[in-house]
């Protein structure tokens, strides 16, 4: 697939201050997993659907699963929004944890 969606380094800098710490092993490469969890929801396809590119779809939504439980994207949607100078950019949902509602809102933050 040509069309996938990655994630520049000058936008992963900006999101690594939001990582929670790796505890033990070390993490799978953040740039792919986030990457992909970006392309799932942006395209509304199933994590099973996910592009080989992006890694295994298990990775992809262990990670999504976790870090919404953990309320790691919500804090980044608000970080972000704190950040921002450009009010035409700050598009916060009701449902922070719903990784649905908030695709669209990644690439204009970030």
């Amino acid at each position: 697939m040509s069309n996938l969606f990655w994630l520049t380094e000058a936008q992963m800098a900006r999101l690594r201050p939001f990582f929670p710490k790796s505890h033990g092993r070390p993490r799978v490469d953040a740039l792919r997993v986030l990457s992909g969890i970006i392309f799932i929801n942006r395209n509304g396809l199933r994590w099973c659907d996910a592009p080989r590119e992006y890694g295994p779809a298990k990775t992809l939504y262990n990670r999504w699963k976790r870090w919404s439980d953990n309320g790691v994207f919500a804090r980044i949607m608000v970080g972000l929004a704190a950040e921002s100078t450009d009010p035409k950019t700050i598009m916060i949902p009701l449902s922070l944890s719903a990784a649905q509602s908030t695709a669209g809102q990644w690439t204009r933050l970030i």
